[in-house]
């Protein structure tokens, strides 16, 4: 059971601004993993459920052949992001 309040990973970690995730991302009709730093965690209220959403710009590492043309911030959902550093830019303090 989760607690109120957090924006978790699928695993369960909580996520915060500064954190390494890894993330699912599209580019035409492939499927490819990306790494990212959150920059702001916030949630959306969609056809009347909350949603949680991150704000990340992607490192530039990830999956596949084709280069990411630009690594400008997105915005995403948590439903499948994994945590893989906490405060990996050292933000939080």
């Amino acid at each position: 059971m989760g607690k109120r309040g957090v924006v978790a990973d699928y695993g369960g970690e909580e996520l915060y601004r500064g954190d390494l995730i890894a993330y699912a991302a599209r580019m035409g009709n492939r499927v490819r993993m990306a790494d990212a730093i959150v920059r702001r965690v916030t949630t959306r209220l969609e056809n009347g459920r909350l949603r949680p959403m991150l704000l990340v710009r992607p490192t530039g590492t990830e999956s596949g052949f084709a280069k990411r043309r630009t690594l400008r911030a997105e915005w995403i959902s948590a439903e499948h992001v994994r945590l893989i550093i906490p405060d990996a830019t050292g933000e939080r303090g």
